[in-house]
């Protein structure tokens, strides 16, 4: 799926009595009538922000949809925000979603300045990984390319060949033509791209998100029952066992592309809660089907920390010089990576 918002209808009639009725039109779904004055001050606000700053605001599919829906103005997952980071037109980039992310805004685009509106929006794959921990397993497996996962820190990137996301690990692991590769942090997802390239040995770090390694086998045994006959989506950061019972598996934007082109009448995505409300947001007519489980780092983001980030410049993220360019390298590298 490109970087870009979801299409939505125009606003029915019933909706012209609310503020920004256009825009409220994308989140009725999921914001209460009640509720949608609160938010759209806000709204309006970042919008008259946007212009005044030159800004864009860069949104994870994981964002809660009155942030994806109505002041993003590029949507995607990691690999999409990464790619859209490097052409973006503006002064200033507010990245609603996690620390990492703003990083590798801040690590293609030097020259702009790089907000993120809650400093404490961390990733349990990130923290599960120091540069020190890198340089230890160069010395444990001498001559093997470390392929890193994106949702690591810059100083992690930095000590790595190049970097991955779950949409293009099987590529990147390809292009290396090597018969070993160390692929880092995230233990599930580099035994699930195993399954997939048999030929090349991946060793693994015990990395996991907090979010993915919650699912487990039962969970969809459930769901099938409740529900005969659902299409099961799972992302590559759960455990082998749950993606082996799933219809399909792929990028938060493989699952929005899957969803949209297949078009089952009921789905369940084994993802992020948020997913399945942006997805729903655009497609009224599937069916979405919980289990799923919330990202406490992703929701740290909101309309007023994004309003308070433009209106006060924070907060900014900064990677030392040094430091930067060797992680821009391991980022670049993925990017010129192409699927065969």
């Amino acid at each position: 799926m490109a970087a870009t918002s979801l299409p939505i209808a125009p606003a029915p009639a019933v909706y012209a009595g609310l503020p920004l009725p256009d825009i409220y039109a994308r989140v009725a779904r999921h914001v209460p009538a009640i509720e949608w004055p609160a938010l759209a001050d806000d709204v309006a606000a970042i919008l008259e922000l946007k212009k005044a700053r030159n800004a864009v605001i860069l949104a994870h599919n994981y964002q809660a949809p009155e942030i994806f829906h109505t002041v993003a103005d590029i949507v995607g997952d990691s690999l999409a925000l990464a790619r859209e980071a490097v052409t973006v037109d503006a002064d200033v980039i507010v990245l609603a979603g996690v620390h990492f992310m703003a990083e590798t805004a801040k690590l293609l685009n030097p020259g702009k300045t790089v907000l993120i509106p809650d400093m404490a929006a961390g990733c349990s794959l990130a923290d599960s990984i120091t540069a020190a921990d890198v340089r230890g397993l160069r010395e444990k497996y001498p001559g093997v390319p470390i392929v890193t996962y994106v949702n690591t820190s810059a100083a992690v990137k930095a000590e790595s060949d190049l970097c991955c996301t779950s949409g293009n690990a099987v590529d990147v692991v390809r292009s290396l033509n090597a018969p070993r590769v160390l692929m880092i942090p995230d233990e599930f997802l580099a035994q699930n791209v195993q399954a997939l390239v048999p030929e090349v040995e991946i060793l693994t770090w015990a990395g996991h998100c907090e979010v993915h390694e919650l699912f487990t086998p039962a969970d969809i045994h459930a769901v099938r029952e409740s529900y005969p006959g659902v299409t099961v989506i799972a992302h590559p950061e759960c455990p082998p066992d749950v993606v082996a019972e799933a219809d399909f598996s792929g990028s938060t934007a493989m699952m929005m592309n899957f969803v949209t082109e297949k078009r089952p009448r009921q789905v369940v995505l084994v993802t992020e809660c948020s997913m399945g409300d942006n997805i729903a947001a655009a497609n009224p007519d599937i069916e979405f089907i919980k289990p799923c489980n919330l990202c406490p780092h992703m929701k740290r983001m909101s309309l007023k920390n994004i309003r308070r980030a433009l209106e006060t410049l924070t907060h900014e993220v900064t990677v030392e010089p040094e430091l930067a360019d060797r992680a821009r390298l391991a980022v670049e590298r993925m990017l010129a990576v192409r699927p065969r």
